[in-house]
């Protein structure tokens, strides 16, 4: 698979309008092909949930470190997926592949999932969260955008990809910035123009143009959007109203499979980044390279994934206060949604109280 960007650079957009129309043709592209590793048919038998798909939000890359070890090991297949594990490579409008049943669970963030159950009713629920936070941020260069608080923004040339638009307007208003006080620059998902110094910032993730801007030898700067106004989940998992309902058991053992594949992919860094290069994302063109996937491993686990919380209540946990949180930046990014129509936490904690030996 080729990436259409400079260094592979491109991230998804958070807006599922502004996909939803390409997913067809990105699905056609990137294909559905089985996950390496994965084991034969399944027999349907209770207990046996046959098949696995999952749609992942982005390349396969050490993102999905935890997904990868899952599969590689086994987890999936101890947990009663017994057919094919199908690992389906993003970007794509994961909301929409979800709730049209092409894929039982998909991993994507509150703010995308909100925008698609309040503007599009789809009948979809988070379950659990691998990252605690988000990793949106303003990416700039010391020598030129040096953009450390908010009120740095004010004056300053920021690239904005169209998907991304009112995420930004979103940080603007949560920190009290007009936004006739920036100059919002439409770019696309590369990272040469803030690098050629056209623009002082640009939308980027911190665990991925950050560090590709950083490995080409500059000196940058990150304002994330987490700790600064807009404290949201990412690589969130959802599945359908329906399926909540109608197979909780089977949303209990991803959520196991998944826990197991993080808990191996954030004790063995360059294990996961090994799988993404050598294995899951070989296809990748141009290739990934293992210091930029370890560095990203570290990076997500370090800042993301484990947190305080997940020390004290386990991986993919989401406290009430976290959800709250979740609302409030919600609502400011223009989304009206209560808690309980965007989370489910249910089924993770029936399975932490049946299996604790998880949350430790």
């Amino acid at each position: 698979m080729t990436i259409p960007t400079r260094r592979g650079s491109a991230r998804r957009g958070i807006r599922i309008a502004a996909i939803a129309a390409a997913a067809g043709l990105t699905l056609a592209a990137c294909g559905s092909s089985d996950s390496e590793g994965s084991s034969g048919g399944g027999s349907g038998e209770a207990g046996d949930f046959g098949d696995l798909t999952v749609q992942l939000s982005w390349i396969k890359n050490a993102e999905f470190a935890g997904e990868f070890f899952a599969d590689s090991k086994g987890y999936y297949k101890d947990a009663g997926f017994s057919g094919k594990v199908n690992l389906l490579t993003g970007p794509v409008a994961q909301e929409e592949i979800v709730a049209t049943g092409k894929a039982d669970f998909g991993l994507s963030n509150a703010v995308s999932t909100g925008a698609a159950i309040a503007n599009s009713d789809f009948p979809l629920k988070i379950v659990g969260t691998t990252y605690q936070k988000n990793p949106f941020s303003i990416l700039s260069l010391s020598d030129k955008g040096n953009i450390k608080t908010p009120q740095d923004l004010i004056g300053k040339k920021i690239g904005v990809q169209d998907p991304n638009l009112s995420l930004f307007k979103a940080l603007l208003s949560a920190n009290g910035i007009d936004e006739k006080d920036v100059e919002i620059v439409p770019n696309g998902f590369d990272v040469a123009p803030l690098e050629d110094k056209q623009i002082d910032g640009l939308v980027a993730y911190i665990t991925n143009e950050s560090l590709l801007v950083k490995g080409h030898g500059f000196d940058t700067v990150d304002l994330p959007f987490a700790d600064n106004g807009l404290p949201f989940v990412a690589e969130s998992v959802m599945t359908t109203d329906e399926i909540l309902k109608n197979e909780p058991e089977k949303v209990k053992a991803f959520l196991e499979a998944e826990i197991k594949g993080w808990k191996d992919a954030c004790s063995d860094l360059e294990g996961g980044a090994k799988l993404a290069v050598e294995t899951y994302g070989k296809d990748i063109d141009p290739p990934l390279e293992l210091d930029k996937e370890v560095a990203q491993a570290k990076a997500q686990c370090e800042d993301l994934v484990v947190s305080d919380e997940t020390k004290a209540n386990g991986l993919f946990t989401i406290s009430d206060a976290m959800i709250a949180d979740n609302i409030k930046s919600l609502k400011t990014a223009g989304i009206d949604i209560a808690a309980e129509d965007l989370f489910d936490m249910g089924p993770l904690t029936e399975l932490l109280k049946e299996k604790p030996e998880l949350a430790e």
